[in-house]
């Protein structure tokens, strides 16, 4: 496939600061959850945490304590180096969340090739997650060009699916589900006139490969979440929630344009297992950490559980 162009504003995952201003009146509100009402309600969703990488890089332990005080049951990790997550062991980091009542669920592992794939996968089944997920075109198929700021793909799609499917394997051999997230260049015609996640979706091994659906990137692509539950049902095992404010940046759960109940009533049409809140960015002075509870009371709202 030919580099396929996308918006900029994907540039985040490349770590490209976004300068646009969001609604303040929304994103000032409910930024603390009162202390007597933590223990008084159970800890509902998940929380990816490249929400709050940055706290997690300067303090891992005491920010995950934080994520649970914010009320998430559940995390999706998004940092692994030398066989660490955020610089703890498996067992080390399987043990702490455990202490601060979080269950590992599901981890992005990016710099995945199919010669890493078993070490990898072995560490991600140690530390206790059930989801092994690919965040981008793996093996140096993802590409972005500082210049012109666009993403895309070396090779073809037909060449990703292959790499899916193979590494979709071992992680079924090592005892994890595979999955692929979206961004929304792949809901969009390349050159050869081929939609990479339908494809993706029609061709990959469903007993290997399955997706993640974020839903702000596929809205931003003009897409529909529940067209493709429709069309492809039972294949998004995990969703990422994240809302999109009236000028198209990250906002809180709730804090903006989409859809969330329409989209939620389609849960067991999409095959949804476990959700999790993102927020690639927050603006005008909101910390993530703050952003989190303020998406945590959007959650309740809504009505996830």
């Amino acid at each position: 496939m030919k580099k396929i162009i996308v918006n900029a504003f994907v540039l985040v995952a490349a770590g490209i600061v976004f300068s646009c201003k969001p609604k303040a009146a929304k994103t000032t509100e409910s930024t603390e959850t009162p202390e007597n009402t933590i223990g008084e309600v159970s800890q509902i969703g998940g929380l990816a945490l490249y929400t709050v990488r940055e706290d997690m890089g300067t303090d891992a332990k005491t920010t995950l304590k934080a994520v649970a005080d914010a009320g998430y049951q559940n995390i999706e990790a998004a940092s692994y180096a030398d066989g660490k997550f955020y610089d703890m062991t498996p067992a080390a980091f399987k043990a702490y969340l455990g202490e601060v009542g979080l269950n590992p669920i599901s981890t992005h592992q990016g710099s995945v090739t199919l010669e890493n794939a078993d070490q990898m996968m072995a560490d991600v089944k140690a530390a206790g997650f059930e989801y092994f997920v690919i965040p981008v075109p793996p093996m140096g198929m993802f590409t972005f060009n500082r210049e012109d700021r666009t993403m895309g793909m070396k090779g073809t799609v037909q060449e990703l699916a292959t790499v899916l499917d193979a590494l979709g394997e071992k992680a079924n051999n090592a005892g994890l589900k595979l999955l692929y997230h979206n961004h929304d260049f792949e809901f969009k015609k390349g050159e050869d006139n081929v939609v990479v996640i339908d494809y993706l979706l029609e061709n990959c091994n469903p007993a290997f490969v399955n997706f993640q659906m974020d839903l702000y990137w596929v809205t931003k692509a003009g897409a529909d979440p529940v067209a493709y539950f429709e069309k492809y049902p039972g294949r998004f095992k995990l969703w990422h929630v994240k809302d999109m404010d009236e000028q198209g940046r990250f906002a809180p759960v709730g804090q903006g344009t989409i859809d969330f109940p329409r989209i939620l009533a389609k849960k067991e049409l999409s095959g949804m297992e476990y959700y999790m809140v993102e927020q690639d960015m927050t603006f005008d002075g909101l910390t993530p950490l703050e952003a989190i509870k303020i998406s945590h009371e959007g959650l309740k709202k809504i009505g996830f559980q």
